[in-house]
């Protein structure tokens, strides 16, 4: 009997053992390349790459068991990595629903692939079933990130922070200024003074929905796909109060319609393809990316192969190039949606490849600074709250 209570002891354990290292195996698993570093670029590219400001508009690296100050050898970004490849402003979005058996057609909220991820990395009890308590403690492992930095990692949340992060990134470009986003804006539940919490947490940026419809409104990925919700006209409403930036990544072509038409202020898609060389149900039509780009914002092209049809700096060039056609270099941004499940052409190190790219799809050195993070400086320090 003993020897049976010993064998089975030793089986929890050992199932423990896997459960609780599964989040780092899928982390590994998830978040690849199509070739490992070095991403070496031509001397010209490379010159021209460590002169840039770059700023990326999505990056999910908070929901991974991976400190963000130490260099890793998985995954798509860290502290270390992201300054090696010339990253000055990077956007951290925080995830805290997805369905299971994921899919770009339809998904309802009956099931979460969050909640078993949390537990295994002995998340809070708190966050175990609340989508907001996610929220925030994917915002606390930011800002604990940034205050063991030494300066090197800092978050922005008002334009006077951006400035004087500016004014010392000239001086001294080794470090970076990131901000928080919301993967879909589920974490509320269904309450607007949760909104409130979140702000004061730090987020600055708010995708509306992710993989499935919610209270505000419908996801290009949802039952309904629907537009938005009265509680969600509401929430707009209070974005634009309070200052933060509405993000339509996801969203349903409803949604985006019925967002626009309200809008007082630009609005963004933080990781997207374009219809228009990658057709597919979350990538976006011409006339949404004109809308947007008559509201202001920015357009943040993706680096997967459901955004652009392939995994490669061509691919990606390809998607840039048509959308600058279409609504001017002025309204592009990077998206890389690194860490977000995707197979991409290289990590966050490797982005002078993307600079040499557009170099050679005959963009100058103006527009190749705009669409790498000069577009995005420039909406934070005209749309963040200013103080």
């Amino acid at each position: 009997m003993r020897k049976i209570a010993i064998a089975l002891l030793a089986l929890v354990v050992l199932g423990l053992g896997v459960f609780f290292s599964l989040p780092g195996l899928l982390d590994q698993r998830m978040n690849s390349v199509a070739n490992p570093a070095p991403y070496p670029a031509g001397a010209s590219a490379t010159t021209l790459h460590q002169q840039l400001f770059v700023a990326d508009l999505h990056d999910d690296a908070l929901l991974w068991p991976r400190d963000l100050l130490r260099r890793h050898d998985h995954g798509h970004s860290d502290l270390p990595r992201l300054l090696e490849g010339g990253v000055a402003l990077q956007v951290f979005a925080t995830v805290t629903k997805t369905p299971r058996d994921l899919n770009y057609e339809r998904n309802d909220d009956a099931s979460d692939n969050i909640t078993p991820l949390a537990i295994a990395q002995r998340w809070p009890v708190a966050t175990w079933n609340s989508l907001l308590e996610r929220a925030l403690y994917q915002a606390e492992r930011l800002q604990r990130a940034a205050a063991d930095s030494n300066g090197r990692l800092v978050l922005i949340t008002s334009r006077r922070q951006l400035a004087d992060f500016l004014a010392a990134w000239q001086r001294d470009p080794q470090r970076l200024a990131a901000v928080l986003a919301t993967e879909g804006l589920h974490p509320l539940e269904g309450r607007l003074e949760n909104l409130d919490r979140l702000y004061d947490a730090g987020f600055r940026i708010a995708g509306l929905t992710h993989f499935f419809d919610n209270e505000v409104g419908g996801s290009a990925h949802g039952i309904e796909q629907g537009g938005l919700t009265r509680f969600g006209r509401r929430v707009v409403a209070r974005l634009e109060k309070k200052g933060m930036l509405i993000d339509l990544a996801h969203a349903s072509p409803r949604l985006i319609d019925d967002v626009l038409a309200i809008a007082t202020r630009p609005v963004l898609v933080s990781h997207t393809g374009v219809q228009g060389t990658c057709p597919g149900p979350r990538n976006l039509s011409d006339r949404h990316l004109q809308a947007i780009a008559a509201s202001g914002g920015l357009v943040g092209i993706g680096y997967w192969d459901a955004a652009v049809c392939d995994t490669s700096v061509a691919a990606i060039v390809r998607a840039i190039r048509y959308t600058a056609e279409l609504i001017g270099v002025e309204h592009v941004a990077l998206g890389s949606d690194f860490d977000g499940a995707i197979h991409a052409p290289f990590d966050t190190s490797g982005l002078a490849q993307l600079t040499e790219g557009l170099q050679q799809a005959g963009f100058d050195e103006r527009e190749i600074a705009a669409i790498m993070g000069g577009n995005v400086r420039r909406l934070l320090l005209s749309q963040l709250p200013e103080e």
